[in-house]
């Protein structure tokens, strides 16, 4: 009775470690879109012509800002292995060579989206005045990459110990600002100039900039009070921790910069259909994150606790948490896919009250509300892999899904075949699919938990 009174406590306190990982990284998310669509709200008050500039230029900043976003979810599951198993001088290590290694790659990439702005717009539009302003935006914005890549590969250690608030407020500094900055330098309020697209890009930079000086102390308290061995610490190999930092964070770099690049050839497919089914498709996408943003903080979640606890040396508690994150993915993505589901008319008429928006919308909706739990599955799958070091998979997989099926498929119905609409999300729906048999084929046959020996059995 006493035995399974403390199995029942402990999965109590799994439960309460993931979801206190879940809220803060879904809030995190909830406020970065908000930020967007306001923004975007303000700039769309200047023209159409600066919405299309701010699209482009954020398009690029993605496709860089997506490396450094890699580096934190490879930082992330390197630190929570060094967590758990109690070698906190190598975590210090990680902060200090880390830091130094995406500052100095982010003022590289800085200066590549500088000097060549004009040069890169150029492969989306040949409008003359777009161009130029799409390129001044890319120029001013691309100061932000430096601090972008702080705040990134400060929020992805953070993460790896189990610290998700904190990320959270760095957010919500860098959301605040720029939202309060957007509106006074975009419009001249208050005494301020009045900067148009000049202004929303300065704004993102002074979000930026504030949020990275607060991520830069969270760090340097960490290090300051983190207890560590001064004779370990001078003992590690710095070559070795520096490829680490590289064999986690590469593969989820590449993974990432495949969304980005894929998202802009996707949309220039669905653009054949014509602009109103591409706006239909992208307020289709904002409607689907109700789903998606949970599911990415469970996948940042099972890379922290899975690589803690298989770093601990305890691979039971490594399966406590699977089965424990396969439950809150299922009954999260249920709820989810319902509304996607039965309610996909009711959501797009939040977003538009374009009827023939709405109709289309609907359709896109309803598809991958059917997609939901394989591709929620497939992220935390993606979280269990990297915590438990397999880092390159998540990468490949995606890959494969990306690069052999989706955009292949989707050039193919709108530009060969073109065929309806619905083949084109039949298509990404058939991508989301095989990636989850893959990823659930390898979890399977790579036994992470070494289901042979303990007594907590689970099947997908």
């Amino acid at each position: 009775m006493d035995k399974l009174r403390d199995i029942n406590s402990e999965k109590k306190e799994i439960r309460h470690n993931i979801l206190s990982m879940i809220l803060p990284i879904s809030t995190e998310n909830v406020l970065q879109m908000a930020a967007g669509t306001v923004t975007m709200a303000f700039v769309g008050r200047l023209s159409p012509l600066a919405v299309g500039a701010v699209g482009i230029g954020n398009i690029l900043f993605r496709i860089v800002w997506s490396w450094f976003k890699g580096l934190g979810i490879g930082a992330s599951a390197y630190v929570a292995h060094n967590y758990g198993s109690n070698e906190n001088h190598k975590n210090i290590l990680m902060i200090r060579q880390g830091l130094i290694l995406v500052i100095a790659a982010s003022m590289l990439l800085q200066q590549g989206l500088f000097w060549f702005a004009d040069s890169l717009v150029k492969m989306f539009t040949s409008h003359s005045e777009l161009l130029e302003s799409a390129a001044t935006f890319l120029k001013i914005t691309s100061w932000s990459i430096p601090f972008a890549s702080i705040i990134l590969f400060a929020s992805g250690i953070l993460q790896g110990k189990g610290d998700a608030k904190t990320p959270m407020i760095s957010t919500v500094i860098l959301n605040l600002l720029n939202i309060v900055f957007s509106f006074l330098l975009i419009f001249g309020m208050f005494g301020f100039p009045e900067m148009g697209l000049k202004g929303a890009a300065y704004a993102l930079n002074i979000g930026h900039f504030a949020a990275s000086l607060f991520s830069l102390y969270i760090l340097y308290a960490y290090v300051k009070k983190t207890i560590y061995d001064l004779d370990l610490y001078d003992k590690i190999s710095r070559s070795r921790e520096f490829r680490a930092l590289i064999r986690y964070g590469l593969p989820a770099s590449l993974e990432i910069s495949f969304w980005q690049i894929s998202a802009g050839v996707i949309a220039k497919g669905i653009l054949t259909y014509g602009e109103t089914e591409y706006a239909a498709y992208q307020l289709g996408l904002q409607a689907e994150s109700i789903s998606y943003m949970p599911a990415a903080g469970i996948s940042i979640a099972a890379a922290a606790f899975i690589g803690q606890a298989l770093g601990s040396g305890s691979h039971e508690l490594g399966r406590m948490y699977y089965v424990e994150l396969k439950k809150i993915t299922l009954s999260i993505t249920i709820v989810t896919a319902g509304m996607l589901i039965f309610f996909p008319a009711m959501i797009m008429r939040v977003l538009t009250d374009n009827l023939e928006v709405v109709k289309i919308g609907s359709i896109y909706l309803f598809t991958m509300g059917f997609m939901q739990i394989p591709q929620n599955l497939t992220l935390m799958l993606n979280g269990v892999f990297r915590g438990a070091g397999r880092t390159y998979f998540p990468m490949i997989n995606a890959g494969i899904g990306i690069w052999i099926i989706r955009v292949p498929l989707v050039l193919f119905v709108s530009y060969v075949v073109k065929g309806e609409l619905l083949m084109v999300w039949l298509s990404l729906a058939l991508d989301l699919t095989i990636r989850f048999l893959i990823a659930y084929m390898v979890f399977k046959r790579e036994k992470i938990f070494r289901e042979d020996e303990y007594k907590y059995k689970t099947n997908i």
